[in-house]
């Protein structure tokens, strides 16, 4: 474990290099900017599962390296023998969180390129899942910018822009899919500032999200949950924009919980409400968002701070920590492919055919 400053022009949750892996522990974020480290797959889902890192993107990347490190450990002679421990991995790996469908996307890619070399040695397998790890962890920062420069014409020069939770480089493998879009517009000159609402039980957006725009020095205020509606009524938001775990065939989307009720406050007051995510967050399989499951978390997140005793012993919680926002309150889904406005079920199989 270490301690480090992290470049803001730079923010990255996860480094990897000479086989081992550091995660910026975001549990303790912003007093503390502490490195973990991981050698084996055991350790990265756990990682996963205690949040150490969150945020669809920046899980897949994480799921993508504990499945390396897996295959790495695995001692067999056949190529058929070593699939089978490695499907163990996966599956290990996948039980760690239900909803954020990276997860599942990053292991079957990982899966997917073993299982289409099994004519090669355990050696050859080894290598190649390392070097498709590393392109995953590649390709989602360079995909994330892409995402940002498509986004980035609909926010307006001097727009006031709610975020709920966190979508930025820390739940990715770079850059953002929600700040993402954020950044571009103030690279390309626009004057945006943020609002950026605490986002309970975990508070990401107080946490994490204003963290992450104080170090690239971009105006941000911090709101808790309950205000938004005011604001919006006082006209001091001109627009909503936020990531997602889950994108449903039909354009529904799974997001951190309270999202919904910001999308309905946004419809109420005539604000647009834009998702930014990365078509590897697009679920086809699901024709809509009531198949997604929904994470349900433990109750001491609400019942507790920081060990402090909030609520009374015994109380009865629910804690789920996802929602979904039907597609009617989605304004536009941007993804590094382009803007999807109207017909989801279509054009979202129409992108991710390309």
């Amino acid at each position: 474990m270490s301690g480090c400053q992290v470049d803001p022009n730079t923010i990255r949750p996860i480094r990897f290099f000479n086989g081992n892996c550091q995660m910026l522990d975001q549990r303790l974020l912003p007093a503390e900017e502490v490195w973990l480290d991981y050698s084996d797959h055991q350790g990265v889902a756990e990682a996963i599962r205690s949040m150490v890192v969150r945020g669809a993107p920046a899980i897949g990347v994480a799921a993508a390296i504990g499945a390396w490190f897996g295959a790495r450990d695995i001692d067999c002679a056949s190529s058929e023998e070593f699939f089978a421990e490695f499907e163990k991995v996966c599956a290990l790996l996948a039980a760690t969180r239900p909803t954020a469908v990276n997860l599942f996307w990053a292991l079957e890619r990982m899966k997917s390129f073993a299982r289409a070399n099994l004519d090669r040695s355990v050696l050859e397998l080894k290598i190649g899942l390392e070097f498709e790890a590393l392109a995953i962890i590649q390709e989602d920062e360079q995909l994330c910018k892409k995402l940002g420069r498509k986004g980035e014409p609909l926010l307006p020069d001097g727009a006031r822009v709610l975020t709920h939770c966190n979508a930025g480089a820390l739940a990715t493998g770079g850059y953002g899919t929600a700040l993402g879009v954020i950044r571009a517009a103030v690279a390309a000159g626009k004057k945006i500032s943020v609002i950026a609402d605490e986002t309970r039980p975990f508070l990401q957006g107080s946490r994490l999200t204003a963290w992450e725009l104080q170090k690239d020095n971009i105006p941000v205020t911090l709101i808790c949950d309950n205000m938004a509606g005011y604001l919006m009524a006082k006209g001091e938001i001109d627009c909503v924009i936020v990531g997602a775990d889950r994108i449903a065939a039909n354009g529904d989307v799974a997001n951190k919980i309270g999202t919904y009720t910001v999308a309905i406050l946004a419809k109420e007051h005539n604000l647009p409400f834009y998702v930014a995510a990365p078509l590897s967050t697009i679920d086809l399989s699901l024709s809509d968002g009531s198949l997604i499951p929904i994470e349900e978390r433990d109750a001491r997140e609400i019942t507790h701070l920081k060990g402090i005793q909030l609520a009374p012993e015994g109380i009865a919680v629910r804690n789920p920590a996802f929602d979904v926002t039907p597609n009617r309150l989605v304004t536009a889904i941007i993804t590094e492919r382009g803007v999807v406005q109207g017909n989801y079920l279509q054009q979202l199989a129409e992108l991710a055919a390309d």
